[in-house]
C-alpha cells in the first residue's frame, strides 16, 4: 500500500512552477483537444480533401513548430529565461483559435493551424526546461508525469464538452458539419485565454543567475548519449504519424463523431491516470526501461489498428493507447534532462522537440500515401500506415534495449 501511495505523497514536494505549468497545460488542452482532433474530420467531411493532403497539412504545421522549438529552446538558454517565451507561445496559440470560426476551405484551416503550431513551437522547449530547472533529478520523472496528467485531464474535459456539443447539434451522425465545428471552436476560446493567465501569474524563472558566467553553448556539448538517444527517437518518430490517422481509422470503421470524442476522452483519462505513477517509477527503476515498455505497447497497438475490422476493437485499442502515452511520453521528456548539462536544457529540449517535429512531416506524408493506396499493390490502404509504424517501433525498442544501456547518463548537477 505504501508503494502505491508513495507517488502521490511526492506530489506535495513539487514546487509551484510545476503546478503552474500543469494548470496551464490543463486549460490549453481543454481548448486545443476540442479542435485539433476534429480538424482531419473537417478536412475529410466538409472540405473533401484526400488523406494525402491531410497528411501534408498535419505534417507542415508540426514541422514549423519543430524548427521554432529548437530556436526557442536555444534562446531560453541564451537569455537564461524560460517563462516569458513560454507565455508568448501560449498567447499566440490562444489568440489564433478564434480564426477557425471563419474556416471555409482547407487553406484557411491549414493557415490557422499553422499559427497555432507556431505558438506551440515557441512555448514547448522553454516550458519543459522550466519544469526541469525547478526540480531535482530524483523528482524529475514525477514532475513531468504531473504535467502530462494535468494536460490529459484537460483533454478529457475538452473531449467531453465537444462530445456534448456534437450530440446536441447533430446527434449520432458519422460526419462532422461545418456549423458543429464552429460551435466547438467558440467553446474553446475561454480556456485558451485562461492558460495564458495561469502561466503568466503562477510561474517564475529559476536556475542560474544572470551574473554567473556559463560555458559557451554548442551542440557538441550535448554529448554522445543524447545524440544516440535522438537517433533512436527519430526512427521511432518516423513511424509515429499524426493521431489524425487514428481518428480517420475510427471513422473508417463506423464510429460516430460523438463516439470518437468519447473514445478520445477515455484515451486521455487512461493517460492521465498512468502518467504520475509511471513518472515516479522512472525515478526509481530508470527511464530507459519505462520508455522501452511504452514503445512495446505502442507497437502492439499499431498492429492492432492494422488488423482491426470492427468499431469495438478500435475502442479497446484507443483506450490501451493511453497506456503507451502514460508510460513513455513524459518519461521520454524527463530522460532528456538526465543526459545533458543543466545550462543546456533549453537547447537539448529544443533539439529533441525539433527532431520529433521535423520528422512529423515525412511520417504523416508516408502514412497518408500508404493509406491512400497505389495501383494494385497489395497491402496499401488503411492498414498500411499502422503496419509501418508498428515495425519501426519494434526496431526502436531493440536499439533502446541494446545500444542505450551502454551509454552513461550525463548531468552537470542534481537539478
Amino acid at each position: 500500500m505504501k508503494n502505491i501511495t508513495q507517488p502521490f505523497k511526492k506530489l506535495k514536494e513539487l514546487p509551484q512552477n510545476v503546478w503552474a505549468v500543469g494548470i496551464t497545460s490543463f486549460f490549453m488542452d481543454v481548448s486545443s483537444e476540442m479542435i485539433i482532433n476534429i480538424i482531419p474530420l473537417f478536412l475529410a467531411n466538409v472540405a473533401g480533401v484526400s488523406t494525402g493532403l491531410i497528411g501534408f497539412i498535419e505534417g507542415i504545421g508540426d514541422t514549423t513548430a519543430s524548427l521554432l522549438k529548437l530556436i526557442s529552446g536555444w534562446l531560453s538558454d541564451k537569455l537564461r529565461a524560460r517563462k516569458w517565451l513560454a507565455v508568448f507561445g501560449y498567447a499566440l496559440s490562444a489568440f489564433s483559435k478564434p480564426f477557425f470560426l471563419f474556416a471555409s476551405s482547407w487553406g484557411i484551416i491549414a493557415g490557422v493551424k499553422w499559427a497555432d503550431r507556431v505558438g506551440k513551437g515557441i512555448r514547448t522547449s522553454p516550458r519543459d526546461a522550466l519544469v526541469a530547472d525547478s526540480v531535482t533529478k530524483e523528482t524529475r520523472g514525477i514532475a513531468f508525469g504531473l504535467q502530462k496528467t494535468l494536460d490529459s485531464a484537460g483533454a478529457v474535459l475538452g473531449f467531453l464538452i465537444a462530445a456534448l456539443v456534437v450530440w446536441v447539434a447533430q446527434k449520432n451522425s458519422l460526419l462532422l458539419s461545418k456549423n458543429t465545428f464552429q460551435i466547438i471552436v467558440f467553446f474553446s476560446i475561454i480556456p485558451a485565454i485562461l492558460s495564458v493567465i495561469s502561466l503568466a501569474v503562477g510561474a517564475k524563472d529559476v536556475g542560474t543567475k544572470k551574473d554567473v558566467q556559463l560555458p559557451k553553448i554548442t551542440f557538441k556539448d550535448l554529448g554522445k548519449p543524447f545524440m544516440i538517444y535522438l537517433v533512436i527517437v527519430s526512427l521511432f518518430t518516423l513511424g509515429n504519424s499524426s493521431d489524425a490517422f487514428l481518428v480517420l481509422r475510427a471513422q473508417n470503421l463506423g464510429i460516430s463523431i460523438v463516439g470518437i470524442f468519447l473514445m478520445l476522452a477515455m484515451f486521455k483519462l487512461i493517460y492521465s491516470l498512468v502518467a504520475v505513477p509511471a513518472g515516479s517509477l522512472s525515478d526509481t527503476v530508470g527511464r530507459r526501461k519505462i520508455i522501452i515498455g511504452g514503445w512495446i505497447v505502442y507497437a502492439l497497438i499499431y498492429f492492432g489498428f492494422a488488423f482491426a475490422h470492427a468499431a469495438w476493437q478500435v475502442w479497446i485499442l484507443y483506450v490501451i493507447y493511453g497506456l503507451y502515452y502514460g508510460l513513455a511520453f513524459g518519461t521520454a521528456s524527463a530522460f532528456v534532462a538526465d543526459l545533458v548539462p543543466s545550462h543546456m536544457r533549453g537547447t537539448a529540449y529544443g533539439t529533441y522537440n525539433a527532431i520529433i517535429g521535423l520528422l512529423a512531416l515525412p511520417a504523416s506524408l508516408i502514412a497518408g500515401i500508404l493509406w491512400q493506396g497505389a495501383g494494385s499493390w497489395h497491402g496499401f490502404g488503411p492498414s498500411a500506415p499502422f503496419l509501418f509504424g508498428g515495425t519501426l517501433a519494434l526496431i526502436a525498442v531493440l536499439l533502446m534495449a541494446f545500444v542505450m544501456p551502454e551509454m552513461r547518463e550525463k548531468n552537470a548537477d542534481t537539478k
